[in-house]
């Protein structure tokens, strides 16, 4: 297995376990290709929940740039709604499973079917 395959795996698990969500094994593969190589660094595979300018670069590169949404206190709130379900108390929250709860939470799963 390799080792993006070994990540999609935990990504996968922490969905199911810590969101409760049913996990489309599809879109999560996408989405992970999506990040590029930060998936496989410490920092930057991570997203702090805490952290202003990290939401904001969320919200700028990911929201805005990748899924095509204008910017609007929407999209905050929908930052805020994902990281809550990804558990406050949660220090590790992956950027990739952020981004898949966000892609899901705006209905924009057809930016990944390109």
């Amino acid at each position: 297995m390799s080792k993006r395959d070994e990540l999609i795996e935990k990504y996968a698990s922490d969905l199911k376990e810590k969101c409760g969500v049913t996990v489309d094994m599809d879109l999560l593969t996408k989405v992970t290709i999506g990040c590029g190589p930060s998936i496989y660094n410490a920092d930057s595979s991570v997203v702090s929940g805490t952290s202003e300018s990290e939401l904001e670069t969320v919200k700028k590169n990911f929201l805005i740039k990748k899924l095509g949404l204008e910017d609007s206190p929407k999209l905050d709130q929908g930052i805020q709604a994902v990281i809550e379900q990804y558990g406050k108390s949660n220090r590790n929250k992956y950027r990739a499973v952020v981004y898949y709860l966000l892609t899901k939470h705006f209905k924009k799963e057809a930016v990944y079917n390109k």
